[in-house]
């Protein structure tokens, strides 16, 4: 009952945005719930700004059930299909990442950039969109505004690559294969590998690169696992280097990761009904738009513009690099 009392004003209202995000979301795919539900969540948040007895269940809806959400994502995973398609691509998904961390890293010094948004920028772009950005924030304690900078980013050139990329794999003359290696390690939200490959298959008929495309995508989403044990190994070792107080391990340990990881086990070894698969993995997805329309509430729109130059900027360099690594090395392999 206390719980009720202190959360459940806050989450009801992520529900009640949740809910038309969501139905937005399956309308127009290239765009996808968690946009919706941010946007929804910043327009509502200009003219309500005492947000009052909702505040804790928000706060608990955009922290704990987005770590729900992560773990969830873990029953979508089954590491046998990812073994068996994704090791092909293992070394242009490995190319980009690190170009991605790399680009991300330079910039960040060079341009003095905030860090946590940085990061987020750079794993998001590299990994996974939006379920990247929800693993990786609370392991480097980035706030709400953070999230929402990072985020609008990665949908800026998510629906630029879907829009672009089927015309630019054409024009270059690239496989079946080919297209879904590249829209699998080239474009970073789930929801815009899915337009880009389906696009593809619609101007190619029979192609049938969905498949491939999706496969990539979840080898990619493992690496959630390494870079967010990394950073929080690294922001506990950096607080012990500065003199300040030392971050407790235990405390910051991204726990909710090692059960992503045992998701996917269990979907691998254990005949789980397929129904109830597609379930857990919606029910993620829907958790996920939850979680952002709580970070939209909690995000002052007039600063995310004002301040949205140099993170624009950072997701450009990484978008380019990404998709020219992966078309490189694609070459050197002999798959394009």
């Amino acid at each position: 009952m206390n719980f009720l009392k202190k959360y459940a004003w806050g989450i009801l209202l992520c529900l009640v945005i949740a809910v038309p995000a969501w139905l937005l979301g399956k309308r127009f795919e290239v765009v996808g719930g968690p946009v919706f539900a941010i946007l929804i969540g910043m327009v509502i948040a200009l003219f309500w700004k005492e947000q009052g007895g909702a505040k804790p269940g928000i706060t608990y809806t955009s922290k704990k059930i987005l770590q729900l959400a992560v773990v969830l994502l873990g029953f979508g995973m089954n590491l046998a299909s990812v073994l068996q398609v994704g090791g092909q691509s293992l070394p242009i998904i490995l190319s980009t990442i690190a170009t991605s961390l790399i680009v991300a890293y330079v910039l960040y010094r060079a341009m003095k950039m905030d860090a946590h948004i940085s990061t987020l920028i750079g794993v998001g772009s590299s990994i996974c969109g939006g379920s990247a950005i929800a693993a990786t924030a609370p392991v480097i304690a980035a706030d709400d505004e953070e999230i929402a900078q990072a985020i609008s980013v990665i949908f800026l050139f998510n629906v630029l690559a879907a829009l672009i990329f089927p015309t630019l794999g054409s024009a270059l003359g690239l496989s079946n294969e080919g297209f879904g290696l590249f829209a699998g390690t080239a474009v970073n939200d789930t929801s815009s590998v899915t337009a880009a490959a389906a696009a593809w298959d619609g101007m190619h008929p029979g192609a049938n690169t969905l498949d491939t495309a999706a496969i990539v995508k979840m080898t990619r989403t493992l690496a959630i696992i390494p870079i967010t044990l990394v950073l929080a190994l690294r922001r506990a070792g950096k607080s012990d280097r500065s003199g300040g107080a030392q971050v407790n391990l235990k405390k910051i340990f991204p726990w909710f990761v090692l059960f992503f990881l045992l998701a996917s086990v269990v979907t691998t070894v254990v005949p789980i009904p397929a129904a109830v698969v597609a379930f857990l993995k919606d029910a993620s997805k829907f958790f996920i738009v939850m979680a952002m329309a709580a970070i939209g509430l909690n995000t002052d729109l007039i600063k995310l513009v004002k301040t949205g130059g140099k993170p624009i900027f950072m997701g450009f360099c990484c978008w380019v690099a990404i998709a020219g690594v992966s078309l490189g090395v694609q070459h050197l392999l002999g798959i394009w």
